[in-house]
């Protein structure tokens, strides 16, 4: 069995990366009359400049909860250096292995002196508090009826369990551990002064999630383009997005969640929204995050030379 799983492994993510593109590419083909008949005035540009903002205000924020995660383990970085670093390693998650953006913040982060085993765990720790966040949005979206997962009692609990196994992980008695076995491991036992997490993380958990509400409000401002969205939308909208965010971080194969949010986005408002529109905002949706991701990069860059 083992054996078998070592040989799939490697073609895994390029089947579900086909998949996922096979369904958009289909959706698009049934679709595609809906979405050339589709145009953008005055006010759609400018809510799409809003959301592009939004997006950009997003990534930044989310740069500033990592950099809170490095100071609470009492590592050497400045703020807005540790910032620079977050968006200028961002767009890195789009290359092939969705790895290089995490190889980048530790490389940035034990040039300046801080610890290898940390620096790692800082780049672990924070997908594991997005999850978390995503998590308890999807959960309570679901069990208030704003979003449809078609997920059985079974799914359900798994989810729970999920969040449950998490939430305890990155409580301080089992982090600390963690953090002296890896420092023991790069030998820097009495070498350094141990680096130990004195509380749990609750304000990063809660920074994700405010994260998570800064990125859906943006997609909100991408639907915003298209068409008007009433009160009772919202909620629908922004839990949709957060459990399609969700698919698009844990599903391995997916650089940037590129395919798999779409696909995700698209099965969980087919019902309450045009297929042409949802196909339209989730392809608007995705240059808006990569371009506020470079513009990020680019002024990360730019303002290098000022971090403390």
């Amino acid at each position: 069995m083992k054996n078998i799983l070592s040989f799939v492994k490697p073609y895994l993510r390029w089947v579900i990366l086909g998949i996922t593109l096979f369904f958009i590419a289909k959706t698009f083909k049934d679709r595609w009359r809906e979405v050339a008949l589709i145009r953008i005035d005055t006010r759609g540009w400018l809510m799409l400049t809003i959301a592009l903002v939004i997006t950009l205000l997003a990534h930044t924020f989310s740069g500033w909860v990592w950099t809170g995660i490095l100071r609470g383990f009492k590592q050497p970085v400045g703020r807005l250096w540790a910032i620079q670093v977050y968006l200028k390693t961002n767009i890195a998650k789009y290359l092939p292995g969705n790895v290089w953006h995490y190889y980048g913040r530790i490389s940035a982060v034990t040039r300046v002196g801080g610890s290898v085993g940390v620096a790692t765990l800082s780049v672990l720790l924070e997908p594991l508090l997005m999850a978390a966040a995503a998590l308890i949005i999807a959960l309570v979206s679901n069990g208030l009826g704003w979003i449809v997962t078609g997920s059985d009692h079974r799914t359900l609990g798994l989810q729970i369990f999920a969040l449950t196994m998490v939430l305890l992980g990155i409580h301080p008695r089992i982090l600390n551990p963690v953090i002296q076995r890896l420092n023991r491991s790069k030998g820097n036992i009495g070498k350094t002064e141990p680096v130990r997490i004195e509380r749990y993380p609750l304000l990063p958990l809660l920074g994700e999630m405010g994260f998570l509400c800064l990125r859906g409000t943006g997609f909100l401002f991408t639907f915003l383009v298209l068409i008007p969205v009433e009160l009772n939308q919202i909620p629908q909208l922004l839990s949709a997005f957060s459990f399609a965010w969700l698919m698009g971080l844990i599903v391995p194969g997916a650089p940037g969640g590129l395919g798999v949010f779409e696909a995700t986005a698209i099965a969980l408002l087919d019902n309450h929204f045009s297929g042409g529109l949802i196909l339209t905002v989730v392809a608007l949706f995705r240059i808006v995050s990569i371009l506020a991701e470079v513009i990020a990069a680019g002024l990360a860059i730019l303002s290098e030379g000022n971090g403390e």
